[in-house]
């Protein structure tokens, strides 16, 4: 149900994960995620594999919750694994009709698949060990360069830490609208897809007046706090890099290097 999807969310622990700098897990993170899209063999693949679960093992969050970050997206991963497999050309291994499949085709829908996984996998963990407000000053501290030449980092930061908050708020306000209206008798599952399409406009309506209303009260609550932006702001707790963060870095430089060389000269 939607009240299982974990995109967004915070789960509070302690590990090695979480005591690092928000700005070292950004950058990590984003070293990471394009190193995945350098991986196309088996033995990159598995390295990767290993690399990732010990990033869980560190991590120490629950097994389902990770199951729970992928799950949303099955629909896509399974119809980027059916791409491949019916789509790929070389030995035949199995043919009904039109539809075709090939050891090529499964080998690279396995690959294709397994690499939308991690980048799922591996982007949950930065939010799940990095609670909003600690993103958002390492999202504000990574742009303030850029503020000589005009760009409000503060206020960047702020938007996409309050979008990235309010996705479960959502998702949990959806739910409870759809249970109220499935016990007043409304039916979203059954029927072709325009009736479906249909079905979804009582459930949408008071989801949108949810929505601002929550945005015109966050609003009335940050004026009355005199927000005035990010200038003259101070923090209580300013962030600070230690040996663990450049351990991090140094980490994620290493595994995109090995991609690299399981690319171009393995």
């Amino acid at each position: 149900m939607i009240s299982n999807i974990t995109l967004g969310q915070y789960y509070p622990g302690k590990s090695f994960l979480y005591q690092l700098d928000p700005r070292a897990k950004i950058v990590a993170t984003m070293i990471v995620i394009i190193a995945i899209f350098l991986a196309n063999t088996l033995g990159a693949y598995a390295f990767l594999t290993g690399f990732i679960l010990y990033c869980l093992a560190l991590s120490r969050l629950p097994f389902r919750l990770i199951c729970q970050s992928v799950k949303p997206l099955w629909i896509i991963i399974v119809f980027t694994l059916g791409i491949h497999m019916f789509t790929t050309p070389g030995e035949i291994i199995w043919q009904y009709n039109v539809f075709t499949i090939t050891h090529q085709g499964l080998v690279q829908g396995g690959l294709m698949t397994a690499r939308l996984v991690y980048l799922i996998v591996f982007s949950s963990l930065l939010t799940f060990t990095t609670s909003p407000i600690i993103l958002t000053d390492g999202i504000e501290r990574l742009l303030n360069p850029f503020r000589r030449f005009g760009m409000p980092a503060h206020e960047l930061a702020m938007m996409m830490t309050i979008a990235l908050r309010f996705i479960p708020t959502l998702l949990e306000e959806t739910d409870r609208i759809m249970k109220a209206q499935t016990a007043r008798g409304a039916n979203f599952t059954s029927g072709n897809l325009w009736q479906r399409a249909k079905s979804m406009v009582p459930l949408l309506v008071p989801l949108f007046i949810s929505a601002f209303r929550r945005a015109d009260e966050l609003a009335t609550a940050m004026e009355a706090r005199c927000y005035r932006g990010g200038e003259n702001r101070t923090r209580m707790k300013e962030l600070r890099y230690t040996w663990r963060d450049g351990v991090v870095i140094v980490t994620a430089i290493a595994v995109t290097a090995v991609l690299v060389f399981f690319r171009w000269f393995a």
